[in-house]
């Protein structure tokens, strides 16, 4: 066997880590376990949007707590393209019942960790208890989440961004 590459395999896509619903169903229930064997009761879960959304939801159903909200944070500007910073949009998180209570905070992955930090510094500093929880986490995170499923280098394919936006044709 030839050990040259062809041309097809020198440019070939990099490989990429893909997750399916049923896979996401699996991770959700084992994450939601770990999170019950540490002891730790949330009070609310906040899910970083938009991709700690639909995991974050999960893990509420999963763990059987009905009060929830969202954070709208925006790091990502294309596949594997971020902004300087993350940046907070609105509508603005109410702080205030959480004050003293636990929070189960939730993203998809913790790729650079940028995000899950700046999110948690905030929470931090009004006297709420976090405890993070995503379903991936990238080896140069600069924050490891209490809680997550899977270690990975690779770009992740959710299920729920595997496919472009609708659009009128």
């Amino acid at each position: 066997m030839n050990s040259e590459l062809t041309t097809t395999e020198q440019t070939a896509a990099p490989e990429r880590e893909v997750l399916g619903w049923e896979q996401f169903g699996e991770a959700s229930r084992v994450l939601a376990q770990e999170i019950v064997e540490s002891g730790f009761v949330p009070d609310f879960v906040i899910a970083i949007a938009r991709g700690g959304l639909i995991p974050g939801g999960a893990l509420a159903y999963a763990l059987g707590v009905k009060s929830c909200g969202s954070l709208n944070v925006e790091f990502y500007s294309d596949i594997e393209e971020t902004l300087p910073e993350p940046i907070i949009l609105p509508p603005l998180l109410d702080n205030e019942p959480l004050i003293g209570k636990n929070v189960l905070l939730v993203d998809d992955v913790a790729d650079s960790g940028r995000t899950l930090a700046l999110v948690v510094e905030l929470l931090e500093k009004v006297d709420i208890t976090v405890k993070s929880a995503t379903l991936y986490i990238k080896p140069r995170s600069v924050i490891a989440p209490d809680f997550y499923w899977k270690t990975t280098d690779r770009w992740i394919v959710f299920p729920w961004s595997a496919q472009p936006p609708v659009s009128a044709v």
